[in-house]
């Protein structure tokens, strides 16, 4: 299947799911998303690391210099209660538009 290029503020969300599951730094969040997503999508470093910064601004995450799994220090990304909230409003918005695009694209 060949990777996808991601529509215009996905990647918030994407990020904001890929949290929701337990912290992470950024190489760890791309591969995550590429995983779930069977490499059907691809987040390239100059958007990830923009749309992690912009999150963080908002208080939808936070971060952490830590050591990661091999023993380098890493940023590590966690999801805030406002974070939270926001995947959950952004799921809703997404699953409507999911929905529309179905119908129109159904339509005979």
């Amino acid at each position: 299947m060949p990777k996808t290029d991601l529509l215009q503020g996905t990647l918030d969300l994407l990020i904001l799911k890929i949290l929701a599951l337990g912290p992470n730094h950024g190489w760890g969040i791309s591969n995550r998303i590429r995983q779930i997503s069977r490499e059907g999508l691809c987040a390239s470093q100059g958007s990830l690391y923009p749309a992690l910064h912009r999150l963080e601004m908002r208080g939808h995450i936070r971060s952490e210099m830590a050591p990661s799994e091999n023993n380098r220090r890493a940023r590590i990304y966690t999801l805030t209660k406002a974070g939270r909230e926001q995947l959950e409003t952004e799921t809703e918005s997404w699953e409507q538009f999911a929905a529309s695009m179905r119908r129109v694209l159904r339509t005979t």
